[in-house]
């Protein structure tokens, strides 16, 4: 009986682990199709043939420039983007224990947007733009700090970092808001445009500032999925299991930090990415953390791709910015998801 009883809880982990690649794969296929559909379009449509050709072998060509120099880097950015803010959205809202829980609504995404329109109101004249990532990254760790602090009371209570980060965000959009109406109006109209989130004119540069965070934050995250799947179960459970709840909470809100940070620090303000797709993804494989993380960081990744394929094509001549229709999804499932939480307690 014990034979039989452990084959068939081994033949439920296989079929279990088959169907997670599967659908991982299944998301795979549909961003790297996603992509290569961004690639085609635009001002100036381009028919696969030729984009394959330009992407196999460059030549000193328009469409060769089109694609290298304009839409890959940007389309990479962001999937780049929407992935580190997946991430950081499916690590807060397994410490925090609320599905509420993400960088722009517990006022990392605020601090990072504060800091980056202070550095254009005051020192955009001064220093080079290239400092705007520095800025906004600064301005997200400073929040979180903040958040911690206020939030610590022998140890940090989950229920008391959403409130206290709730509260921080509005304080810190207020004083954001004020910082735009005060500056001249060629640098307002740059927070604005930033604020909103806008992957325009991305660079190479960009992409190659953004992934050492992903390498960095994305490993260690995985590596403390298991302390992250306790302490969803709640603080006691998890110090019966042996985990260090503060340390590791530490660890994957450092993580979730540095992922939103240096995010938001290169494609602006792009809110409810990491609201959004911790719960799309939950639905295809699971709250177990090292599922989750691979899952969410493709479903933010087509998000975030989908969202400036519209602002790039939707609107021609026009480029609008990625946020406003991530907002617009995004908006609607914040009150979904409150509705829900209501209705559950």
């Amino acid at each position: 009986m014990r034979t039989d009883a452990t084959l068939t809880l081994h033949s439920t982990a296989v079929s279990d682990s088959h169907r997670l690649l599967r659908r991982l794969l299944m998301l795979s296929l549909l961003l790297l199709a996603s992509a290569g559909l961004s690639l085609c379009l635009g001002s100036f449509p381009t028919p696969p043939v030729q984009v394959l050709n330009a992407l196999a072998a460059p030549q000193s060509s328009d469409i060769t420039f089109i694609i290298w120099e304009l839409r890959l880097p940007r389309i990479t950015l962001a999937i780049l983007v929407g992935a580190a803010l997946a991430i950081a959205g499916a690590i807060l809202q397994s410490i925090v224990r609320n599905p509420l829980a993400s960088p722009d609504v517990i006022g990392i995404t605020s601090g990072a947007a504060l800091a980056a329109v202070v550095f254009l109101s005051l020192w955009s004249t001064t220093l080079s733009i290239h400092w705007l990532p520095v800025a906004a990254m600064l301005g997200a760790l400073v929040s979180a700090l903040l958040v911690v602090s206020l939030a610590w009371k022998n140890g940090i209570s989950p229920s008391r970092m959403v409130l206290v980060g709730i509260g921080l965000a509005a304080a810190v959009g207020a004083g954001t808001t004020l910082l735009i109406v005060i500056s001249d109006d060629s640098a307002a109209m740059t927070a604005y445009v930033w604020l909103t989130g806008s992957l325009y004119a991305a660079q190479w540069d960009d992409v190659w500032g953004l992934v050492p965070w992903l390498v960095v934050a994305v490993p260690i995250s995985l590596a403390f999925a298991r302390h992250a799947d306790a302490m969803a179960l709640g603080d006691s459970v998890a110090e019966g299991l042996g985990v260090a709840i503060l340390r590791s909470r530490l660890i994957l809100l450092t993580c979730s930090v540095a992922l939103a940070g240096a995010a938001v620090a290169f494609a602006g303000g792009l809110s409810f990415v990491g609201l959004i797709a911790p719960h799309l993804a939950a639905r295809l494989v699971g709250r177990n953390m090292a599922q989750l993380v691979p899952a969410s960081a493709l479903v933010g990744a087509l998000i975030v791709l989908y969202a400036d394929l519209l602002g790039r094509v939707a609107f021609l001549p026009k480029d609008l910015p990625a946020g406003i229709f991530v907002a617009g999804i995004g908006a609607p499932f914040f009150v979904y998801l409150l509705h829900r939480s209501r209705a559950r307690f």
